[in-house]
């Protein structure tokens, strides 16, 4: 492996460690500070090892690195900026300064870190969309032009948002630490909302030449199993996103063609799905049936599980799909679920049944601006033998969508039709 290689894996596996470490001990309202100390540590590791070749442990080696360059940092700054209220003190002086830097890199308390650093991403003061882009920044390692991407977000926005949410860090003077229990429920339902649009733009690209972003879908996966095995927060509405993660990942590749085209669920190759991933997610959804309310999550896993139970496309339980989207819906009545559920019920009573039940749809204005609404009209009617009526309704698609592999299924349609 290459020395740039090997800083890239780290970057992504091992900066939020660092990120959350160093921020305990400077504070959330010094995370610039503790991003360059990051960023530093990953450009000497980068120097060093071209020319010295990559240590045996390089992440023992990243942070020592990081370790000192906190505590240079922490002795260049100490006059002019205060640092994490409980622990300044001890870094005023040079004598405890160095044993307390020590002590927060103990490993034994990393994974803790990470966790309080989620929440501080996903505290309420801080606008959804900018705490996607702080969990993806700090916890993940995403520089900002791969923020902006993954969103199909300018820059220049994604840079604006991560400035406004350090200036709620500080002006709130946001701690570090994690929710009190009375506040708990709520704080972890926008740290899973967080980790599932993550997700949800790995699966599913939005304008990526690949369909599927497997950094994306790692990070997430990582992120949900961190709270799923901390006592605080391994809750069920916790397991059962991981249920559903698992459900979906295990099905991811056969999605693609080997040219990375994507493949519709009726024509996929089953043997192909893994089967250790579905068996994990079946454990995790038989964990989170402890609650006395099942959220989203679960019933998004049960769905899931419908299609990965299934030994093929013309087995499937469809009335129990259709069954569990009326649950879903009468949690959370947005029309792109009553599109997903005509869906299934097309596939039950036919095409032109469905076409019938559209009209039906709470809210359907809001369905104009997504692709998949205009793409499942155009595939009603092709199978209907509308013909020149499901081509216009795929070129309007085509015009809603900046996914390259979903723009190549949708071309392939307006071909055949």
């Amino acid at each position: 492996m290459q020395p740039a290689d090997t800083i890239d894996r780290l970057f992504r596996h091992e900066s939020g460690k660092l990120v959350s470490i160093l921020t305990r001990i400077f504070g959330t309202h010094n995370l610039d500070l503790v991003e360059d100390v990051v960023q530093d540590s990953l450009l000497k590791a980068l120097e060093h090892w071209k020319y010295r070749g990559i240590p045996k442990n390089p992440t023992a080696w990243l942070i020592t690195v990081a370790r000192n360059k906190a505590l240079d940092t922490i002795r260049r700054e100490q006059n002019k900026k205060e640092f994490t209220q409980s622990i300044s003190p001890l870094l005023k002086s040079a004598y405890s300064a160095s044993a307390t830097i020590q002590q927060q890199f103990d490993e034994a308390i990393v994974e803790d870190e990470q966790l309080r650093m989620m929440f501080v991403c996903c505290h309420p003061a801080i606008a959804e969309e900018a705490q996607v882009a702080l969990v993806l920044k700090t916890l993940c390692g995403f520089s900002i032009s791969e923020i902006a991407k993954a969103f199909v977000q300018p820059e220049e926005t994604i840079s604006k948002r991560l400035y406004r949410a350090r200036e709620q860090f500080r002006q709130h003077k946001i701690p570090f630490t994690l929710p009190q229990p009375d506040e708990i429920s709520n704080r972890l339902k926008s740290v899973l909302t967080c980790i599932y649009l993550i997700f949800n733009e790995g699966y599913n690209s939005t304008h990526h030449p690949s369909i599927i972003r497997e950094d994306l879908i790692e990070e997430s996966l990582r992120l949900v199993k961190l709270l799923s095995d901390h006592k605080t927060t391994n809750k069920p509405e916790t397991f059962a996103l991981l249920a559903l993660l698992c459900f979906q990942s295990a099905r991811l590749y056969s999605r693609i063609d080997t040219s990375g085209n994507l493949i519709p669920l009726k024509e996929q190759d089953r043997s192909t799905w893994n089967q250790s991933l579905i068996q994990q997610g079946i454990g995790y959804l038989q964990k989170s049936s402890s609650g006395e309310h099942p959220s989203e999550y679960h019933i998004q896993a049960m769905i899931a599980f419908e299609h990965c139970a299934t030994q093929n496309f013309a087995s499937t339980n469809w009335l129990r799909i259709i069954e569990l989207y009326d649950w879903l819906y009468r949690l959370r009545p947005d029309p792109l679920i009553a599109l997903n559920r005509l869906i299934a019920f097309a596939e039950l009573n036919g095409p032109q049944a469905a076409l019938n039940e559209v009209k039906n749809i709470k809210d359907r204005d809001l369905l104009d601006r997504y692709y998949l609404y205009p793409a499942t009209l155009g595939e009603w009617h092709y199978r209907l033998g509308n013909r020149e009526i499901s081509k216009k309704y795929f070129q309007q698609a085509l015009e809603l969508t900046q996914s390259p592999a979903e723009r190549i299924l949708l071309e392939s349609k307006l071909t055949r039709a």
